[in-house]
This record gives C-alpha cells, structure tokens and sequence, in this order.
C-alpha cells in the first residue's frame, strides 16, 4: 500500500490555509485557484475508478466551500493512488495551486 500521508498533510494545509483566509483573498483567486485543483484531482480520481467514462466536473459550490472541495477531492485521490510517483505529482499540484492562490 503506498503512503499518501505527504498529499493528505499539504492537502489539509492548503484547506486550513484558505478557511483563514478574508474573503478579499478568495475574491482575488484563491477560490478559483482551490476549485481548478479540486476539479483536477476529482478528475484523476474518477479515470482511476471508472476507466473508460468520461469523468463529470466538480460544480462550483462557492468560494466559501472552495476549501472543503479540495480536501474531498484530494482525500479521495489519496484513496486510489498506486505507486509514490503519483503521490508525489499530487502534492506537486497541491504545492503549485497553494501557491497561485496566495495563502
């Protein structure tokens, strides 16, 4: 079983980070930073899980839930996972969004 503690703890920091956030923050794109990674690891969940359909996107629930929609979605990559490399490309794309997003 592959260890995805490193794409959980950045996943869960990058959540906290955006629930402190003022909301001016999320306005400017932290929010919309949040969604696009949210979308993204939904998306590789899903051809993991259902190889051969086309995945369904993430809706936008809204600046406010943008936190929470990546916590979700990254715990359930996390899920389905199978080898380092793929936790490491995770966190990558957690690391890069966190930091697009300013907080």
């Amino acid at each position: 079983m592959v260890d995805t503690t490193p794409l959980t703890r950045a996943v869960d920091d990058f959540a906290d980070r955006l629930r402190a956030a003022p909301q001016s923050r999320l306005q400017r794109g932290a929010a919309a930073e949040a969604l696009g990674l949210a979308r993204e690891m939904a998306r590789r969940a899903q051809l993991v899980e259902e190889p051969g359909t086309e995945p369904r996107q993430m809706p936008d629930a809204g600046m406010f839930a943008a936190a929470d929609q990546i916590a979700v979605a990254a715990h359930d990559l996390a899920l389905v996972l199978s080898d380092e490399g793929q936790v490491d490309e995770a966190v990558r794309l957690v690391e890069e969004a966190r930091k697009r997003a300013g907080v």
